[in-house]
């Protein structure tokens, strides 16, 4: 089974144990996450983003000093903008926060529902999904000779056939190098496998 598929299935399991959805940045480095998805109301993450709340939210400045997860009614940090109150309008009324990993690469996670507060035993599975995403998510930072060689090809310009004729190899055999690159590093496309490798240093 591949991560990326398995990131997936472990993110439809959060989904499926947050009735308002979920918002996740997996391995942040650099103030941006790695890998990041959420399931929140567009409309709601929307005006989150145009009013740049991930700078002043009360969750993530807990999930960058904290490690563990906690209810957001537990929190305790200031909250001036009011993001509570206006997450509620939303149905994002009751909620947790999860924080895992080592400072230089946080993952950090909110789940909510809009009728109560989650159980312990919610917080203990949901805490486990995100546990595990975090390891599954661990970036690869080795590739191997073959797939750095197709990224590098790509990564300067070329296309598909002009890469494979440069490598001495058939058009699938460089289409099956850059699918498993970007398994490895975990990216969805070749130009963010591409952008993964630069930021690791590989390329």
């Amino acid at each position: 089974m591949s991560k990326t598929f398995e990131t997936k299935r472990l993110f439809a399991k959060l989904d499926a144990a947050a009735p308002k959805g979920y918002a996740a940045g997996l391995h942040i480095r650099f103030a941006a996450p790695l890998i990041s998805n959420s399931t929140y109301d567009e409309k709601w993450t929307e005006y989150y983003t145009m009013n740049a709340y991930g700078l002043r939210d009360p969750i993530i400045g807990w999930g960058l000093s904290c490690e563990g997860v906690i209810r957001w009614s537990e929190l305790e940090l200031p909250d001036p903008f009011n993001i509570w109150g206006q997450a509620a309008e939303y149905g994002l009324k009751y909620g947790l926060a999860i924080s895992c990993g080592p400072m230089q690469s946080r993952t950090i996670v909110g789940v909510s529902r809009d009728d109560r507060e989650f159980t312990n035993q919610e917080a203990e599975h949901i805490a486990g999904i995100v546990r595990t995403l975090h390891e599954i998510a661990e970036p690869k930072t080795e590739l191997t000779k073959a797939q750095l060689q197709a990224l590098r090809c790509i990564a300067d310009g070329d296309r598909h056939a002009a890469a494979a004729a440069k490598l001495g190899i058939s058009e699938s055999a460089l289409k099956a190098r850059l699918v498993s690159a970007r398994d490895r590093l975990l990216a969805r496309t070749t130009s963010e496998a591409i952008q993964r490798a630069k930021e690791y240093r590989l390329l």
